[in-house]
């Protein structure tokens, strides 16, 4: 028989933690029969149970492509990660520092994946909610505009281009030349947006201005300063409701996650004990995402008043807050790369089996 390993092994801490018990039994630990099993390695049992869920954890991997699996090779699979657990368990390799502290950080992820998720789970996002936030800030967003920029540094740069401008100068070519936003190249085109999209003095500028104008004085936000063409605006038709409902509903998750967190952090003493970061500047960013389609900059509206409170927040506030949105992922991935970082060898060797498999 031809024994290969599968490629799963570098699966997620906790499918590996299940697929193969060779744990000695505690109270939370079902005991395994010789009927329940599927092999014997060493004296440990391993199950029916732990086969079906390798099974099924295969057939997720393949993504609906209907490919089957021989049983034999993935009872092959798990008996060679058993020999290899308690291969490591002979040398002690779970004693060692190393293993013990990324197991605490193992634990430490799924911990906080645990809580993100009980928190959601007890205080979900109705369609009463969703309707409320659509009806506020996606089907009263009145009128967009089309426009275009160019972005400098200094006002006298921006003065200067106005008066070239106001000689017949074409606006999307001094963009292409002049333009330090990432607009530039495309002439400076921001598409089609809605006001409250961009920041607030240039949205006043675009909705003071008249179409086919550009601004006469320079516009100062804290990217730089503007000069801006107002090239159309026309009155916006939202999107069905049900067509973008799911759309609203991780905005207003990441709201009130926040609000969760900020009550907890109300009530906790918590005291910083690293010095201050130097201020540092912020490296000029376009007023808008400009691939963004129109259905996409319309849902995203509603989550802009959050945007421009947090500018104001400490750079503390603003690293919990990625560190909340981040949680899920991170404590998805930390698992298997603890295990890929703890065995390269047996990654690589992984890798080189997956086409025996599937052939």
């Amino acid at each position: 028989m031809n024994k290969k390993i599968i490629p799963l092994v570098l699966l997620a801490s906790t499918t590996l933690l299940t697929a193969c018990n060779a744990e000695k039994p505690t109270s939370n630990t079902p005991v395994i029969s010789k009927d329940d099993a599927v092999a014997v390695v060493n004296g440990t049992y391993i199950s029916k149970v732990a086969l079906a869920d390798l099974e099924k954890e295969l057939i997720k991997r393949q993504q609906g492509q209907g490919q089957s699996f021989p049983k034999e090779k993935l009872v092959e699979e798990l008996i060679q990660r058993e020999l290899l657990l308690q291969e490591a368990k002979q040398k002690k390799l779970d004693q060692t520092v190393e293993y013990t502290t990324q197991l605490d950080t193992i634990k430490t992820s799924l911990l906080t994946q645990a809580a993100v998720q009980n928190f959601l789970k007890s205080n979900p996002i109705t369609d009463a909610d969703l309707k409320a936030e659509y009806d506020k800030n996606v089907a009263a967003s009145g009128t967009e505009y089309k426009a275009r920029h160019i972005l400098v540094k200094s006002e006298e740069e921006a003065k200067s281009i106005i008066s070239e401008l106001s000689n017949g100068a074409d606006f999307a070519e001094l963009a292409k030349t002049k333009s330090t936003g990432p607009s530039g190249p495309q002439g400076g085109d921001l598409g089609w947006f809605a006001a409250g999209q961009m920041v607030a003095p240039f949205s006043e500028a675009v909705i003071a201005m008249e179409d086919n104008k550009f601004t006469l004085t320079p516009v100062k936000t804290q990217f730089g300063y503007h000069v801006i063409l107002r090239e159309g605006s026309r009155a916006q038709t939202p999107p069905p409701f049900e067509s973008i409902k799911e759309r609203i509903r991780p905005m207003l998750q990441r709201q009130k996650m926040q609000g969760f967190l900020d009550g907890l952090r109300n009530q906790a003493k918590v005291e910083i004990l690293l010095a201050p970061p130097a201020a540092v500047t912020a490296p000029a960013i376009d007023v808008k995402d400009e691939t963004q389609s129109t259905v996409d900059k319309v849902t995203t509206e509603a989550s802009k008043s959050v945007n421009k409170a947090e500018t104001a927040i400490a750079d503390t506030v603003k690293n919990v807050e990625k560190k909340v949105s981040e949680a899920a992922n991170e404590a998805k991935s930390a698992a298997s790369e603890t295990v890929e970082k703890a065995d390269k060898a047996i990654a690589d060797k992984v890798t080189n089996s997956l086409d025996a498999l599937t052939k």
